[in-house]
């Protein structure tokens, strides 16, 4: 009986161990990738003080911008993040002034992001478009 039922007490541990890989993934694609024009965090009065400087908006604002426009009639969780992580893959192929979600003052000064599908596998893709959302989870631009 407990050989049947040792998989069930692994399957919360190997469930985080998976999630943390993820994030590590995509942390990784960041920085060898995203960082090099997206700054990962910062807090709005930096950013405000700093704009002048910045080549693109911090990943906090896009990840806070992405969340609150994308809205969906269902008000599951699971859906919106579903969603909104089927944008960021998009968009990161295919990005164009009329997908934009950003401020309009940040459109003016950074333009539209250019294609990263030259940059990046289908699979680099999909983990930072996942890493994007999970990782600013309750984190807001403030």
């Amino acid at each position: 009986m407990l050989k049947k039922l040792l998989p069930l007490y692994l399957l919360p541990i190997i469930l985080i161990a998976g999630e943390e890989n993820e994030l590590k993934a995509g942390q990784k694609i960041f920085d060898e990738t995203c960082s090099a024009c997206h700054i990962e965090i910062l807090d709005k009065k930096t950013a405000l003080d700093t704009f002048q400087t910045l080549k693109a908006p911090p990943m906090n604002e896009v990840a806070q911008q992405l969340k609150s426009n994308i809205i969906i009639k269902d008000d599951d969780d699971d859906v919106h993040r579903a969603v909104v992580i089927a944008f960021i893959k998009d968009y990161i192929k295919y990005p164009e002034l009329a997908k934009t979600m950003c401020n309009p003052g940040a459109v003016d000064k950074f333009g539209v992001m250019p294609s990263q599908k030259t940059q990046l596998n289908e699979d680099d893709i999909n983990t930072i478009a996942t890493w994007l959302y999970d990782r600013y989870e309750g984190v807001d631009f403030q």
